[in-house]
């Protein structure tokens, strides 16, 4: 009897689960496995932080199947390759998973496997992925669908009912499992937000129970946020959550006295969230290219030695390279500070967006990659569409963390300075670096100056007719108009 393959992606949970539930309830023995592809634990935008989530996530997983008599199997293949040898070992009628938004090397393999099920006459059938609509050519009725699909009934497999595909571990097959993962992947590191659909719900029950009540006025500050911010976002980027399950939960707490404006808040992000993974689907060229493409012409010349110092978190401003450290050691911060390294990387430093896209890849835990190359083309002012922000890295820090708290608690070297100087070294005088800062490396740029030079040339480009005419396509394209009312 041939079976139904459940393809695990970035979708790593048993609960609201179409695709398990589907193949289930084909009634075909069910064999599940999921993929670490050398192609993408090649590529310079994951990292070990990444495969360690997944790896805990798997185990969660498995240890929730373990009572059905069932488990993941993980492999170390390429998909196509296993694929191949499912089929001639056991022959496979039907494979379920849900549709991924990914990198151009996801696409194309997702290409090369439905054009192997095809000519083996297998039926691959994909499910939508937190309501981003495939083969939209623009968004009328997006909203609508959205809003219908996150109040419609969540679905859950019946795990009673799976009938598992018995392996022996045997045959060639095997020879694709995954036995020994580097040490990387399973050593744990506490400042890591673990992966699971357990970590999961534990992380959004503690949100919804108490930390919530405070998030909208704490959102910004990169202390304040790491407790009252949800933390769902690499959750749901792995698939350990399902948007449909966030939204739920959040409406079921909504009404909560003084939580109001907080969950409001939230719930514009989820849409967020959806929205621009939806703008990637519909126009995935942006992973490389400016989505505006009058943006073009303006050239920033790579500067190795000021994109070595952004990387490091040693550019001389305090609150970019707490940041930037902080992100090296947890993987996490938060919207607001995230937009700012990116701002003082194009804006400060005039380097092109690309060659930060990599490097924050792959310290954000939660790399979600529609998320991404949306977020970094906004940031860095090539769109056309969005308010042009440059922020002021003296600014930000003393509005975001006034107290110095953030700054001192990841650049130790600055943990005695005065706060007058902690904000802005600039300020110091010869004998105030000598004693307070000999150890922190002098700003790589003059602020002041790299603003006004990025404010001039960003507003001239403006102007520029290819620039508008892009700028209108893009709006008729992504953003769903309202209907004229009179």
């Amino acid at each position: 009897m041939s079976i139904s393959v459940v393809w695990f992606k970035r979708d790593l949970r048993l609960r609201d689960h179409a695709p398990l539930t589907n193949a289930i309830a084909a009634g075909r023995p069910v064999f599940l496995m999921y993929c670490f592809e050398p192609e993408l634990v090649n590529d310079p935008r994951y990292s070990s932080r990444h495969w360690r989530f997944v790896g805990e996530s798997l185990r969660d997983i498995n240890a929730s199947l373990r009572c059905f008599g069932a488990r993941v199997h993980v492999f170390s293949a390429n998909p196509l390759s296993v694929f191949r040898l499912l089929h001639e070992q056991f022959g496979v009628a039907a494979v379920y998973s849900h549709e991924e938004t990914g990198l151009e090397i996801t696409f194309q393999r997702d290409k090369a496997v439905a054009t192997y099920l095809k000519a083996v006459g297998a039926t691959w059938q994909e499910t939508a992925t937190n309501g981003i609509q495939r083969g939209r050519r623009d968004r009328r009725g997006w909203n609508r669908r959205w809003r219908e699909l996150m109040n419609s009934p969540q679905i859950q497999p019946n795990l009673e009912h799976l009938q598992p595909q018995p392996w022996r571990r045997d045959g060639p097959l095997v020879a694709l499992l995954l036995r020994s993962p580097p040490a990387s992947w399973v050593t744990e590191d506490a400042e890591f937000q673990p992966g699971g659909p357990d970590a999961a719900d534990a992380c959004m029950q503690s949100f919804f129970s108490d930390r919530g009540r405070d998030y909208e006025g704490n959102v910004s500050s990169p202390t304040a946020s790491r407790e009252h911010c949800s933390r769902l976002s690499p959750y749901l980027a792995w698939g350990n959550l399902s948007i449909r399950q966030v939204y739920q939960s959040l409406e079921a707490n909504r009404q909560r006295y003084g939580w109001d404006r907080s969950m409001a808040a939230f719930e514009s992000r989820l849409h967020w969230h959806c929205h621009f993974i939806q703008k990637f689907e519909m126009e995935c060229r942006m992973e490389y290219e400016d989505v505006n493409r009058g943006y073009r012409d303006m050239l920033r010349p790579p500067d190795a030695e000021l994109q070595a110092a952004w990387r490091e978190g040693r550019t001389g401003f305090p609150i970019v390279d707490a940041n930037m450290r902080c992100l090296q050691a947890t993987g996490h911060t938060n919207f607001r500070m995230r937009a700012m390294l990116v701002s003082f990387f194009c804006h400060h430093l005039w380097q092109p967006w690309q060659d930060a896209a990599a490097h924050l890849a792959s310290l954000f835990l939660d790399f979600e990659p529609g998320i991404h190359y949306a977020q970094l083309q906004m940031q860095a002012g090539v769109t056309g569409t969005n308010t042009i922000r440059i922020y002021n890295p003296v600014k930000q820090s003393q509005e975001h963390d006034p107290n110095g708290r953030f700054i001192r608690r990841w650049l130790p070297e600055l943990r005695d300075v005065p706060l007058h100087l902690l904000h802005d070294p600039s300020e110091a005088t010869p004998m105030e670096r000598m004693l307070e800062l000999a150890e922190y490396p002098e700003p790589v740029v003059d602020h002041r100056l790299t603003y006004r030079q990025a404010r001039d040339r960003l507003w001239a480009m403006r102007d520029n007719p290819h620039v508008s005419s892009e700028a209108a396509r893009i709006l008729d394209r992504h953003v769903e108009r309202r209907p004229l009312t009179g």
